[in-house]
């Protein structure tokens, strides 16, 4: 699935889900390492488990992050 961010310096999430849990997560465009980071450590998560950690993170005086698009990004492929 491809969700576009917003609010971000990302602009777009490409995620994979495979058998119920987070196969691949790659962002397009911020932090490169930072993103690179939480790319791996959500792989092998489910997206309820990975929204519960990342949803409401925010990024400086922003009302969201990166971390806090991919949980609703997750959000919106499972509802």
């Amino acid at each position: 699935m491809r969700y576009m961010t917003q609010g971000v310096c990302s602009s777009v999430i490409d995620i994979e889900l495979k058998d119920g849990v987070i196969d691949s997560v790659k962002f397009t465009g911020g932090c490169n390492g930072n993103l690179q980071g939480v790319s791996a450590l959500v792989k092998g998560m489910t997206p309820e488990e990975a929204i519960s950690r990342l949803k409401g993170i925010r990024c400086g005086f922003k009302s969201t992050s990166c971390p806090d698009q991919l949980a609703r990004a997750l959000e919106s492929m499972i509802s």
